[in-house]
């Protein structure tokens, strides 16, 4: 079942939380938004439920507030799927990076073995072939990313 905020009926909200658990710990917004390097209209932001912090602030609020973070996240379906799609994120990045690196590098390969053996072509068919299989490793992540 989903309430009017698109969250489920049965998660407490992560705004919520961290709010509860600020003030819990007797802190103000500027003075937690100064530890953990971002602005208060970002920690109010997140307590208001108009955006999710990262991981990163989510790890350092659970820090700042002696909170695990299974406190803070448990049970809020918005906020598990914020973190998730996040991290697909850098997960694609870190994938177009390799793929674009190793497609330069077999390039390289190409034309630095084309100058060194250019009678061979058996061997330069193997490096072209490669080149393929890199851009078409490099096409898959770019077409994945839209």
């Amino acid at each position: 079942m989903m309430n009017a905020k698109g969250g489920s009926l049965f998660s407490m909200e992560v705004g919520k939380k961290l709010r509860d658990a600020r003030l819990h710990s007797g802190l103000t917004q500027e003075l937690v938004a100064e530890k953990i390097e971002v602005s208060r209209q970002t920690i109010s932001n997140w307590e208001n439920e108009k955006s999710y912090p990262d991981i990163v602030s989510v790890i350092r609020l659970s820090d700042l507030y002696s909170v695990s973070l299974d406190d803070l996240l448990k049970g809020d379906v918005g906020m598990l799927e914020h973190l998730e799609e996040s991290t697909n994120i850098v997960s694609s990045n870190r994938k177009l990076t390799a793929a674009i690196a190793g497609n330069v590098m077999v390039l390289v390969l190409l034309i630095v073995f084309n100058q060194i053996l250019p009678d061979n072509d058996f061997f330069l068919a193997g490096i072209f072939c490669l080149a393929i299989i890199s851009s078409s490793a490099l096409f898959y992540q770019l077409i994945k990313r839209f």
